[in-house]
């Protein structure tokens, strides 16, 4: 009976570190409020274009754990960091340059103390990479917009993808819907009315 729970505390302890380096601070403060950023900068490509700042622009502009897990690819303790049992409507964005990263509809209770999703708000808004650290062959999932670490990615997850991103509370900042909504209404109107001005200047100058 001891060897079986042995075994079963094992199991559960691997299970957990699969997700976690185990070095995180256990409390920060929320630190700067973001930017939503609702279209973000492409390339002639379409790619997104990155974000680079230095190591101490990231740590003006971060709280110490945020710095910690975005830019030194740390983790939170399990159930410490927030939003691992939020059920609020909204959308998740990337806590280093405001990105949206993950929809509050995808996001499910995976039991593991950390924010769970099965898919990304966007296909290519949340980059892939291997990590060979500590002795395990996993996926590290990042912000494809300024390469934050967010977490990893396992296939144990849910329907439709079967996927569960693993992600780290600290690296995230929700938004509500209503105000992510609103946001892009009044960035769509800006652009409207941006797009109005340049036709009737096209349209004067060609009536001159």
């Amino acid at each position: 009976m001891r060897r079986l729970s042995a075994s079963l505390m094992c199991v559960l302890v691997l299970s957990l570190t699969a997700c976690a380096d185990w070095a995180g601070a256990e409390s920060a403060d929320d630190g700067k409020e973001i930017d939503v950023v609702i279209h973000p900068e492409r390339d002639d490509n379409g790619d997104l274009v990155p974000v680079k700042k230095t190591i101490d622009e990231w740590k003006a502009e971060l709280s110490d754990t945020e710095f910690y897990i975005l830019r030194e690819k740390g983790t939170e303790r399990a159930f410490t960091g927030r939003y691992h049992d939020s059920k609020k409507d909204g959308v998740y964005c990337c806590a280093g340059c405001g990105l949206a990263l993950y929809d509050s509809k995808t996001k499910f209770d995976s039991g593991t103390g950390w924010p769970s999703y099965y898919e990304a708000y966007a296909p290519d808004h949340v980059g892939e990479n291997e990590d060979l650290s500590h002795g395990m062959r996993r996926v590290e999932i990042v912000c494809a917009r300024c390469d934050g670490h967010l977490g990893h990615v396992f296939p144990d997850g849910p329907r439709p993808t079967g996927m569960r991103h693993c992600v780290n509370g600290y690296s995230l900042k929700f938004i509500e819907r209503e105000v992510y909504e609103a946001k892009k209404a009044e960035l769509q109107a800006e652009s409207g009315d941006s797009q109005e001005t340049n036709a009737d200047t096209a349209e004067a100058a060609a009536d001159s």
